[in-house]
């Protein structure tokens, strides 16, 4: 989790829309029983591919105006930001290696 961001509205412009590297982005909340099935492997992500991107969590229910921007309708979601634009989206619990080919495409 020690490379995972938490991202909110005071970070998300600065660590997302002007990043230099990709940015993976899991939008969750503390109820989504998927949500945290997801967590352990979106943490495996950030320690496998740190050094080529950025990975963050946004948590839906303290940050309701991104993922309201974003038209987050399901939990979790993933998305690919890239120069600020997102370039991807899986919705639901994904395998690792499906994530994993989600950012190396993109890189």
């Amino acid at each position: 989790m020690e490379n995972v961001i938490e991202l909110n509205e005071q970070n998300w412009e600065q660590e997302v829309l002007n990043s230099d590297k990709p940015v993976l982005v899991d939008f969750w909340a503390p109820w989504c029983g998927p949500c945290r099935l997801l967590a352990p492997i979106i943490d495996e992500l950030a320690e496998e591919l740190g050094d080529k991107v950025k990975v963050g969590k946004v948590n839906t229910d303290e940050n309701p105006n991104i993922a309201i921007r974003y038209g987050i309708r399901a939990i979790p979601t993933v998305m690919l930001f890239k120069n600020g634009e997102v370039v991807d989206t899986r919705i639901g619990v994904q395998p690792k290696e499906i994530l994993k080919q989600m950012v190396l495409a993109h890189l």
